[in-house]
């Protein structure tokens, strides 16, 4: 994932991130899938996923564009990227290719591209503009530019919990921190006609987890991606830290307790022909 002037991404890539990444991306498919199909991408397109991460909706790409199309995944983490690439080999992707770089100067080539689509990039590393029109310039005229972001307040567990609360405050207070907005998703719809796109849509959609889902550990395990960050700026001593984890954990393990993830809002647009 690219740096942005505003800040620093504060997830760090420890052993099990990942598959963290990776479940999210597959909680996430369903609506992706419906975002590509109301954007109508279809055979011969050529997209860009920049800020894949491990993988992103490359495979949802590649399956749409078909053998005429194109489809890279774009990404500043060599270690993502090479998971990302041996994914694809066994899945058989042959129109996808691999980039690494900053997502915010990509070098790539302008006007280039169907589709260029954004998710989680802006609302955790930041400056959204900036990154806006780097989408705007790599996407030819008449082409589609789609961002999913999110919005951490419907981040909350059922029945609630004191150490839960903290833990999401502060991951909203690190991301700040950071440069980041976890409250960005309503704004994408006015930051996308603010850069001039036109038809612009906008969905949100919100998903929920009890504890047989695989993004059960959502919250914890992100957390601990975010521990030094979290001790370096001192919002949290590591005693509470740790006791806050393991509440959690124990909570969310009791087969009644249930949580909604961040709502993810979908806006997309046309670049103008002109």
């Amino acid at each position: 994932m690219g740096t942005a002037p505003s800040g620093r991404y504060p997830i760090e890539r420890r052993e099990g991130e990942i598959e963290r990444l990776d479940i999210q991306s597959e909680a996430m498919r369903p609506d992706a899938e419906a975002l590509l199909g109301l954007i109508g991408v279809a055979e011969g397109w050529r997209c860009l996923d920049l800020g894949c991460g491990p993988g992103g909706i490359v495979e949802l790409l590649s399956r749409r564009v078909g053998a005429s199309g194109r489809v890279t995944g774009f990404d500043g983490d060599p270690a993502f990227l090479e998971h990302a690439r041996a994914q694809a080999r066994s899945r058989g992707l042959a129109n996808v290719e691999f980039v690494q770089g900053d997502a915010y100067r990509t070098g790539l080539p302008r006007a280039s591209y169907d589709l260029v689509h954004i998710r989680f990039v802006a609302s955790t590393v930041g400056s959204p503009r900036e990154l806006i029109a780097e989408a705007a310039a790599l996407a030819r005229p008449g082409s589609t530019i789609a961002l999913q972001e999110a919005d951490i307040e419907t981040l909350r567990c059922y029945p609630p919990l004191p150490a839960w609360d903290r833990l999401v405050r502060t991951m909203e207070a690190l991301f700040e921190r950071s440069g980041g907005d976890v409250r960005l998703g309503p704004k994408l719809f006015g930051l996308l006609r603010g850069a001039r796109l036109e038809a612009v849509r906008y969905r949100p959609f919100i998903v929920g987890f009890g504890a047989g889902d695989a993004m059960v550990d959502f919250l914890p395990a992100t957390i601990e991606s975010m521990r030094k960050a979290i001790l370096q700026y001192r919002l949290m001593p590591e005693p509470e830290l740790d006791a806050a984890l393991r509440e959690c954990r124990a909570h969310l393990a009791d087969p009644g307790t249930v949580f909604t993830y961040p709502t993810v809002t979908q806006a997309w647009g046309r670049k103008p022909e002109r």
